[in-house]
């Protein structure tokens, strides 16, 4: 255990932090496509690197906020040698209007593309109230 832990602070030195320090990460706003069909709308997100074990979707108070994470893909005891995919998060929300139905919100992950369908909300039929006379 101890060997293992002076690797570790070893490669923590080598990129540059003091043992123990956390990774950096940054916080990325994802590209996005949002088109209306006659069902709804659908919004496509593109979020490589993030896994469905990685993906948190939800809707709270009329907010669809996606949070979807990055983890590093080296082996495990590989050493580092050049780094030009960053690792961090993938984060944004959105307001949703009336006319979508939360509870029939749907989603699937393809190839680190995230497809959410919005469903129309049913429009409430008009109806006729009767007028009584006193």
């Amino acid at each position: 255990m101890t060997n293992e832990l002076s690797k570790r602070q070893e490669a923590e030195v080598e990129a540059g932090r003091e043992p123990g320090q956390p990774l950096e990460r940054y916080v990325f706003t994802p590209p996005i496509d949002i088109f209306e069909t006659e069902d709804g709308l659908v919004l496509r997100a593109d979020l490589p690197g993030v896994s469905v074990e990685t993906l948190d979707l939800q809707v709270e108070d009329n907010k669809l906020t996606l949070f979807g994470r990055v983890k590093p893909e080296a082996p495990e005891g590989a050493r580092l040698l050049h780094q030009e995919y960053a690792v961090g998060d993938y984060f944004r929300s959105f307001i949703l209007s009336d006319d979508v139905d939360h509870e029939r919100i749907t989603a699937k992950l393809t190839n680190g593309v995230l497809e959410v369908f919005l469903p129309k909300a049913a429009k409430p039929e008009p109806r006729r109230i009767q007028v009584k006379s006193e």
